[in-house]
């Protein structure tokens, strides 16, 4: 009797964890679009650092995201529960700071583009840049990793509380270790050159010099690709969650293919110039007043 019982409990088992890769597999697949969004953005944030703070800043980030899964998987499971009403709206708050910072990053590159030449070594040596850049990521992986739990949960929505958090839990652990497993692997990728340069010979020194001279290309698309992606996620929260824009776009066909990137894309930019109108104004102010003070 104890063997039919512990053989049929590791039946449950086994079932349920079937069931929990079914589902993992499932909700990978919707969130991929994502992911590739966050591998940009996040490898496009340690551009510019010391080779010797690249991995150290990768692993604060990383860290930062396991905690924000942390933060967030409890708080979607919640909500699906007692107000799934509040969950779009949240996500399109999310979605329209992705825009702002998407295009306060443009007007910083493109209205203080000189600001960057100068004193940059003090602002490393202090750690403040450094600084600024983990917290930079970290909000901005919050923001992704919330779009991702969603489209995980609405994958999983039906199913049983534990099969939700074990699912939900395995999509946020291994999309952090694949993503800033990748990051490391690219920002890396140009040490890897030159030791290939200096230790190997033949083929292996040629594979180096061209290592060298492609992550820089590389890491200039990423950082251009990692600013579209902020409207392109932010966007498409927006155009898939507003009626109006979405039965839009489905009347125009636009809604699937390149041309749905186009309108994610746009409204992307609309949504983020109309944020930053209001909030600017009221950063600057605020700022003017903390000096005043």
């Amino acid at each position: 009797m104890a063997f039919a019982s512990l053989f049929t409990l590791l039946d449950d088992i086994a079932s349920v964890m079937d069931d929990v890769a079914v589902m993992t597999k499932m909700a990978a697949k919707k969130t991929a679009g994502v992911v590739g969004d966050d591998l940009a953005l996040n490898a496009n944030q340690v551009t510019g650092v010391r080779a010797e703070r690249e991995l150290p800043i990768v692993w604060a980030v990383a860290k930062g995201s396991l905690i924000n899964k942390v933060i967030l998987i409890p708080i979607a499971l919640v909500l699906a529960v007692f107000a799934p009403a509040l969950i779009i709206p949240l996500l399109m708050i999310g979605g329209a700071f992705l825009c702002f910072e998407g295009v306060e990053k443009l007007l910083h590159k493109f209205l203080h583009k000189h600001d960057d030449t100068h004193d940059t070594s003090h602002k490393e040596s202090n750690g403040e840049d450094e600084a600024d850049k983990i917290k930079g990521a970290i909000r901005t992986d919050f923001i992704l990793s919330a779009e991702i739990i969603i489209i995980a949960l609405g994958v999983v929505k039906d199913s049983s509380l534990m099969i939700k958090i074990m699912a939900l839990s395995a999509v946020g652990v291994g999309i952090t270790v694949a993503v800033y497993g990748l990051v490391a692997f690219i920002v890396k990728a140009d040490d890897f050159g030159a030791y290939l340069i200096t230790k190997g010979q033949g083929v292996a020194k040629t594979m180096g010099q061209a290592i060298l001279w492609f992550m820089p290309w590389f890491m200039r698309a990423l950082s251009v690709v990692g600013t579209l992606a902020m409207f392109l996620v932010g966007g498409s929260i927006f155009t898939h969650n507003t009626p109006a824009i979405h039965h839009f776009l489905h009347e125009k066909h636009w809604d699937t293919g390149i041309m749905a990137m186009l309108a994610d894309l746009s409204v992307g930019v609309v949504v983020g110039a109309i944020v930053c109108a209001v909030v600017l104004p009221i950063l600057s102010w605020w700022e003017k007043r903390k000096k005043a003070a």
